[in-house]
């Protein structure tokens, strides 16, 4: 077997099994290398050199972390809070309920979708407020698995269609990756050719919202002390002015300076400077934020590692070569082997944003080959790269409403999260994708 089948194979399992992702990766890894030809210290050397290219993304986290928690000690999730609590009738009147599940869900459902272009922030939020509404949720019954498939929907749909914010720096590397393969591309085209594919997680969405997990699921209510025992103070009319000039400080950083890491830092000493936040409450509130955040840390050095190892190894290459000609002239099956290839490098490494740079140089002579058009090859590729995002245990777009919706121990990463989310979104990400690249030709 192909040593990228091997090492995804072997971490899927494992994570399967509950055994703790970080570690799935490792082992992944090390069997991929073996099995790719490397020697077992070329293969942990292999390794250890890819962690450093995670470290970026893991302090960028543990900052996120951080403000998160800092904003949530000037007492505006509670603010927000109490609007929901307001349209939950204590006596269970299903109008009101229903409606109160419904201003969840889209609330929810609309910040995702904000955090990836209009505000930036990528899973910031979700520490932020899902926390503090978990208790609302119990009271509903409202299933979490609902609440991961909306979130990681949010989390993914429009970065891959629109050309904003993160959305931008996707269009940009695909763009990029395509003309150093040999094929100019205009970026205008990527939302036409990825409208199809978007439209197929869409429909997944629709799909788990409305019958998947649309039946009441109960909870028991537990003390929820993860981000701090201390309870926040009431927010006054100064912590909210402040909050909103530190969001939009912390946005604008992140765009001028192009790092979370900068803009997370003035969102902070703006809380702190202007009295939001009080100074010697700084370190255990970064330290709560950080400490939250770095189970994900971990896993996204850990998944940069495992990536390193799958690319030395060379098989990414063979992987492709070997699929295309199994299927000779047949451009359908071709297309369905080449979006396959792309899931399961995705699923290894957790980042659609890198997988593109590993299958572009690859693809694009190969489709050009099949005589695929130019919307096609978008299509084609940036589906493939966009496949395993939503489903990969390494992806911060399954491990963000992770993050949230477990910490009161009640929300499994595996059955909970990646289980559904793939169910929901590849399947059919991988036939909208197939159709999109068949239609454009």
């Amino acid at each position: 077997m192909n040593a990228v089948i091997i090492a995804v194979l072997v971490m899927l399992v494992l994570s399967l099994l509950r055994v703790n992702v970080v570690f799935a990766l490792l082992i992944g890894a090390l069997a991929g290398g073996l099995s790719g030809g490397l020697s077992f210290t070329d293969t942990l050397t292999s390794y250890t050199d890819g962690l450093g290219a995670g470290a970026t993304i893991a302090l960028s986290y543990a900052m996120l972390g951080g403000f998160a928690v800092a904003i949530s000690r000037t007492g505006i999730p509670e603010l927000l809070v109490s609007g929901v609590l307001k349209l939950v009738n204590k006596d269970g009147e299903a109008t009101r309920e229903n409606l109160a599940k419904a201003l969840i869900i889209f609330a929810l459902f609309a910040m995702a979708i904000f955090s990836q272009n209009l505000i930036p922030i990528h899973i910031a939020f979700i520490p932020l407020l899902v926390p503090p509404i978990l208790h609302i949720l119990n009271e509903l019954r409202i299933d979490r698995r609902l609440i991961a498939s909306v979130l990681t929907f949010g989390l993914t749909a429009p970065y891959i269609l629109l050309p904003y914010g993160f959305g931008l720096i996707f269009h940009e590397i695909l763009a990029t990756q395509m003309e150093l393969a040999g094929m100019p591309i205009d970026m205008a085209d990527i939302p036409k050719a990825m409208a199809l594919p978007v439209a197929g997680l869409f429909l997944g969405l629709v799909v788990a919202v409305f019958i998947s997990y649309r039946k009441p699921r109960e909870y028991r209510e537990a003390t929820i002390t993860t981000i701090e025992e201390t309870p926040a103070r009431t927010a006054s009319t100064k912590d909210v002015i402040v909050t909103v000039v530190a969001l939009i400080a912390a946005l604008f950083a992140q765009i001028q300076s192009d790092s979370m890491i900068i803009g997370a830092l003035a969102g902070i000493l703006i809380l702190y400077v202007f009295g939001a936040m009080k100074w010697k409450e700084a370190d255990d509130v970064l330290t709560a934020g950080m400490r939250m955040m770095a189970f994900i840390g971990f896993v996204m050095i850990s998944a940069n590692g495992f990536a390193s190892v799958i690319q030395a190894t060379g098989a990414i290459d063979t992987l492709v070569e070997n699929a295309a000609a199994i299927f000779g002239d047949n451009k359908g099956l071709a297309a369905l082997a080449m979006l396959i290839v792309g899931l399961f490098v995705t699923m290894g490494i957790g980042s659609s944003f890198s997988t593109i740079p590993i299958i572009a140089a690859i693809f694009v002579p190969l489709s050009v080959e099949f005589g695929f058009s130019t919307l096609a090859i978008i299509a084609l590729i940036g589906t493939a790269g966009a496949l395993g995002d939503a489903g990969s245990p390494a992806s911060d777009s399954t491990l963000g409403p992770t993050a949230g919706l477990n910490v009161d121990g009640q929300h499994n990463h595996i059955w909970d999260t990646v289980v559904p989310t793939f169910l929901h979104y590849n399947i059919p990400l991988v036939l909208f994708g197939w159709m999109a690249v068949m239609l454009l030709g």
